[in-house]
């Protein structure tokens, strides 16, 4: 249905309306749009498309469908792009400090096109991890009427008559490395291991923030799991378009969906699916953005009472594919909503309730992948927050899929990745220890790096479960084992794990959610008196800033202060 709006009231007034506009307007007469369409409100269609990685390389045209959803809706679509920095590729080395701060940077860059063009809406299609909460974070920055969506995951390869996921890939680097296999076998898997477009197939940081989209409100109901290769990605994108003039028409905006309630519903689905703990991260940093209070501890008190129902990787079998073909996120959320687990009074872009899209759908007993809430996996969720004398600001852990929830044993510190990795290749890692990585936290890193190629390693080398891992960095929504990151205060800040010598005892139990240190108070004092400050290689640019500005991680790890310091909100200029 096309609206007819009154676009005195909107923000590209600004750059469009009256006489003092027209040197504005020939901007856009020499792009082609006639005065009929100038007069239209202007919709920023944003993408991070780009030949970075497959994550990205459909999101231009997906981006371009939507356009004519726009144009059908009354609106003229104005498309414009953004970054990306695609972890998979970033993994493993220096590049990966750049991947959380792409978050910060996707959402200014967002953020700063919007309001230098004064667009009155947003469609925005992200595929690689950080440009999905970087995105919403932008959408409910701006708070002007807003629809996020995800470019859809990669199919799983075939290798050995099995589904194969880039984890695997990750994890032959370990195996080969302890001579349990031979170069061929693992030049064979990295061949075949991710067939086409799409994000990473897992549940893994991509996929669980593209599941938060739909239980948050912001996306289309069962839009994020479509694989990218699927042709029902071009209908979704149409549908985008057309429907944020929906909203535009009603005054829909992102912080009416986004509500506390939709975050602790989020939070729900993160647990459920067995996500990424890089969740934990995002909820806050989004609702941050809207001025509400959420934070880590916030994201674990909705944990607690969540069951895991989703028999997801890399705890699980299945992969995004089988979790669309099964009926997607609102098939796990009908199970949920059920039990009294969801706020189903919620808005969502639908400008319908959450409850009133679920009432839509019918649960379907012959799928596998999803388990009802009543008799699920395990009763309580795949991901588990921590805290105690080694993390007074909080941790986290991803417990989906793994046996053993409690470990104890002596600390072997390592003060970056790359000493770690070493180590683990030279098989110097001892059974029964407890590694400790540190100094790579939001500040101290700077960036926050992502730890899956040290933990994938162990994995293949029959490690995986042998050990535990604690850092005040991060780990890929594809890590799987006793791996706790999120460690706060960080080391920059001369938190516990700064103070963590070889051979101290670690107390690590995710069943009551409990991390400890076991080394008497009087002992860290002393250790406390002696620490020094580290220094970083980043004197300047992006990082350096990152690391001047950057707050603790159970905050987000955010660089302003938020929607509740604001005097006024983008949408109303």
């Amino acid at each position: 249905m096309t609206h007819s709006f009154d676009k005195s009231k909107l923000p590209s007034r600004h750059v469009s309306v009256g006489p003092e506009r027209a040197p504005h307007r020939s901007y856009y007469y020499a792009m082609g749009l006639t005065e009929e369409e100038i007069a239209r409100p202007f919709v920023g269609v944003v993408s991070a498309g780009n030949d970075s990685a497959p994550c990205n390389t459909t999101l231009d045209a997906q981006a371009d469908i939507a356009r004519k959803g726009v144009e059908q809706g009354g609106g003229m679509p104005r498309r414009f792009n953004t970054i990306t920095v695609t972890d998979g590729i970033a993994m493993g080395h220096q590049g990966m400090k750049s991947s959380l701060i792409s978050r910060e940077v996707i959402a200014d860059s967002i953020e700063l096109s919007v309001r230098g063009h004064c667009y009155d809406a947003l469609v925005g299609f992200a595929g690689c991890d950080k440009s999905l909460p970087g995105m919403m974070m932008a959408m409910l920055r701006l708070n002007v009427p807003s629809i996020f969506v995800y470019g859809g995951s990669i199919l799983p390869g075939r290798y050995k008559g099995k589904d194969v996921t880039v984890k695997d890939v990750f994890e032959i680097v370990g195996k080969y490395a302890a001579g349990a296999c031979p170069l061929s076998e693992l030049e064979e898997l990295e061949r075949v291991a991710c067939p086409g477009h799409g994000a990473c197939g897992g549940q893994y940081t991509a996929n669980t923030m593209a599941c938060v989209g739909e239980a948050i409100g912001l996306s289309l109901p069962n839009s994020n799991m479509a694989p990218a290769p699927y042709s029902t990605r071009d209908q979704i994108a149409h549908a985008a378009g057309a429907q944020v003039m929906e909203l535009l028409a009603a005054n829909i905006r992102p912080r009416d969906i986004c509500t506390r309630e939709a975050f602790v519903n989020a939070a729900r689905i993160v647990a459920a699916t067995g996500g990424s703990t890089n969740g934990a991260l995002h909820l806050p940093a989004m609702a941050h953005e809207a001025g509400i209070d959420f934070d880590l501890f916030d994201v674990a008190e909705a944990f607690k009472s969540t069951p895991y129902m989703a028999d997801l990787q890399p705890g699980g079998q299945f992969v995004a594919r089988d979790m669309y073909d099964a009926g997607g996120i609102y098939m796990l959320m009908k199970s949920l909503l059920g039990e009294g687990l969801l706020y189903g009074d919620c808005m969502t872009v639908t400008g319908k309730t959450l409850g009133e899209n679920i009432e839509q759908i019918t649960w379907n007993p012959d799928q596998k992948v999803i388990y009802p809430a009543t008799a699920p996996i395990t009763p309580t969720g795949g991901v588990v927050g921590l805290r105690g004398s080694l993390a007074p600001d909080g941790a986290i852990v991803k417990v989906a899929g793994m046996e053993r929830l409690k470990f104890i044993g002596p600390a072997q510190v390592f003060n970056c990745e790359e000493d770690c990795f070493a180590a683990v290749e030279a098989r110097q890692i001892r059974e029964g220890a407890v590694i400790v990585i540190r100094y790579e936290g939001p500040k101290g890193g700077p960036g926050m790096r992502e730890m899956l190629s040290t933990t994938a390693a162990l994995y293949g080398q029959g490690m995986g479960e042998k050990v535990a891992l604690i850092t005040d960095g991060r780990f890929s929504g594809a890590t799987r084992g006793f791996c706790i990151g999120h460690v706060g205060p960080e080391a920059a800040d001369c938190g516990p794990i700064a103070l963590i010598e070889d051979g101290d005892e670690i107390i690590i139990d995710a069943e009551i959610g409990v991390i400890d240190l076991n080394v008497p108070a009087e002992v860290l004092e002393q250790r406390r008196k002696n620490w020094r400050p580290r220094t970083t290689d980043y004197g300047s640019g992006a990082l350096w800033r990152y690391a001047q500005n950057v707050g603790p991680a159970y905050k987000g790890a955010v660089t302003h202060p938020g929607g509740q310091a604001e005097t006024h909100v983008y949408a109303d200029i």
